[in-house]
């Protein structure tokens, strides 16, 4: 799969539990450009919501991060992902329970493959968990935007319950660790 949507910006694909979570977190990144919330990682071609939720179809809820290179670097969206969610809860995230909710990244190419590996290597060794690390790392498979209303989530329903009482502290929280590498209109 390639991960040139042009030749300036590289494509990144996460799941850290909730999309809805994951998608609000990317988006305050500074060379970030776009985020789009839906599913990979399972045998149904086109799962609707609905479908993935029933842990039925092997897909992980996830991210597709559309970014540039020269601003942000992989790594950097590494670090963002093993920061904004537990990768020691296998197919769990909180509340959130099943495969859907699984930590993954799903790599573009041999080079991002290489750094998540080591990223994982390098966490577990340095004891920043007191468990061990078992976020699944996986080639890229065909990725399924998921329905509209699940896109911007966030940004769209920030007094919504489960945005108000789960997301809005992972931002928040996000903000304060990472405020050197967020757009101007995060700070």
């Amino acid at each position: 799969m390639n991960n040139e949507t042009n030749s300036d910006l590289s494509v990144a694909t996460f799941g850290t539990g909730c999309f809805w979570c994951t998608e609000a977190v990317f988006q305050t990144m500074q060379g970030v450009h776009k985020v789009v919330s839906g599913y990979s990682g399972g045998q149904r071609a086109n799962p609707t919501y609905e479908q993935v939720c029933s842990g039925a179809t092997g897909h992980a809820e996830c991210v597709q991060v559309t970014y540039d290179p020269n601003q942000v670097s992989y790594a950097e969206l590494l670090e963002a992902f093993f920061r904004s969610h537990d990768p020691t809860t296998l197919n769990r995230q909180g509340n959130d329970v099943g495969t859907q909710y699984r930590s993954v990244i799903f790599y573009h190419n041999e080079g991002q493959h290489q750094l998540a590996e080591e990223a994982v290597k390098e966490l577990d060794k340095s004891g920043a968990y007191s468990n061990p690390i078992v976020t699944e790392i996986s080639p890229a498979e065909t990725f399924y935007p998921a329905e509209a209303y699940h896109q911007n989530y966030f940004i769209n329903n920030p007094g919504q319950g489960y945005c108000a009482f789960v997301v809005a502290p992972k931002v928040e929280k996000f903000k304060k660790v990472f405020k050197e590498k967020l757009k101007p209109e995060f700070v």
